[in-house]
């Protein structure tokens, strides 16, 4: 099992490379063979948030060209079905998070352990510890903490909306599994991990009902190996992995976008995810992208001119 399970984490990675390959392919994630869409006062690469020293605990942090006190937050999160532990110089640069800096918000791409590293909760954990990270550094890194986002695409996309909707969440009783949402990695254990908005791009968010549409199949799906066990006999342990099972009145806005032919992550994710967030009172908006694929078609200067104002409108509405 475990050899399969890596096999299909090689797999998929090669054709996440291949499809990053090429000056202008907007492909799975959208164009990342260069940063040449990037503009930026400042950068600061390999940070570590641990304090380990560990390569899947480095983030690097851009600030915008127009240079500021200090600058709103948001944290975007690569996708590699978790296989990755070091892609945060793949993280959507020339898409997403050329689109933020240009807005004016800092952007902090994290590393995290991968499903070969550690089994969940490991990953969430991290991304908290990223959050904290960023609250404990604001003056250093000019970081106006009074609003900090997350984002992501693919498994980056349900790290993100998991750090949203658990954001009151420390330790959580899931059908009798308890699950240690926050840990305890890094030296800013003292601070906040709450973040005020989230993105959420082609996620797989819901992980029991990864069979609602049409999408990859595999022998060995990428979240029974970010969990370790099968689904049969472990639903609560799915459950808990799943972003839309802490969904409350009380989350913060979260944006979802997903591409109707997605053929990874089914576009009924999104699409459920954003009715869940809806029934429960959350400030939430969909973006369905009528061609859009597993980051194919996703980022139009539209699309992403609608994160932004949502971002925008949830930074407004906390002041």
């Amino acid at each position: 099992m475990k050899k399969l399970g890596l096999t299909l984490a090689a797999g998929l990675l090669s054709i996440a490379g291949f499809a990053q390959m090429g000056g202008g392919f907007g492909g799975f994630g959208g164009n990342q063979n260069s940063t040449d869409t990037m503009r930026y006062s400042q950068k600061f690469l390999n940070i570590n948030y641990a304090g380990d020293n560990e390569v899947y605990h480095n983030l690097d942090i851009y600030l915008p060209k127009e240079e500021k006190a200090s600058y709103p937050v948001v944290i975007h999160i690569y996708g590699s079905a978790w296989f990755s532990n070091n892609s945060k110089g793949a993280a959507d640069l020339n898409t997403i998070c050329a689109a933020l800096l240009d807005a004016g918000y800092a952007v902090v791409t994290p590393n995290h352990r991968s499903s070969s590293d550690a089994k969940y909760p490991a990953q969430i954990n991290d991304i908290k510890a990223v959050i904290r990270f960023v609250r404990g550094n604001a003056e250093k890194y000019k970081f106006d903490t009074s609003f900090i986002a997350t984002s992501g695409f693919s498994s980056g996309g349900h790290l993100a909306s998991l750090a949203a909707t658990t954001r009151n969440e420390k330790v959580a009783d899931v059908d009798g599994y308890e699950v240690d949402l926050e840990g305890n990695v890094g030296q800013f254990t003292n601070f906040s991990s709450s973040v005020d908005a989230a993105c959420d791009w082609s996620g797989p968010v819901d992980l029991m009902h990864m069979d609602c549409g049409e999408a990859m199949k595999m022998p060995t799906s990428p979240e029974e190996v970010v969990l370790g066990v099968p689904m049969a006999g472990n639903e609560n342990r799915y459950k808990a992995l799943s972003a839309p099972t802490f969904i409350d009145p009380s989350d913060p806005p979260i944006i979802v976008c997903h591409g109707k032919k997605d053929n990874v992550v089914p576009f009924c994710q999104g699409e459920s995810f954003y009715n869940a967030l809806k029934a429960k009172g959350v400030k939430t908006d969909f973006i369905p992208v009528e061609d859009g694929g597993h980051g194919f078609n996703m980022y139009s200067k539209e699309n992403l001119a609608k994160v932004v104002n949502f971002l925008n409108e949830a930074r407004a509405a906390k002041k």
